[in-house]
């Protein structure tokens, strides 16, 4: 005996316009976070050379 398996069920529309606003808000988020962590870590260099030359 053959158990046909269930058809798969229909899968719910994208809401494309509402995918790349999501996507330009992650973006600009990560591009954020990556500058304030490149200032600090500039900030932290700096500290760093500074103590090492007095």
């Amino acid at each position: 005996m053959v158990v046909q398996p269930p058809s798969p069920r229909q899968l719910p529309a994208q809401d494309a316009n509402g995918i790349e606003a999501e996507e330009r808000s992650a973006r600009t988020v990560t591009y954020g976070v990556g500058m304030i962590a490149g200032a600090v870590l500039l900030i932290v260099i700096c500290l760093l050379c500074s103590r090492a030359l007095f």
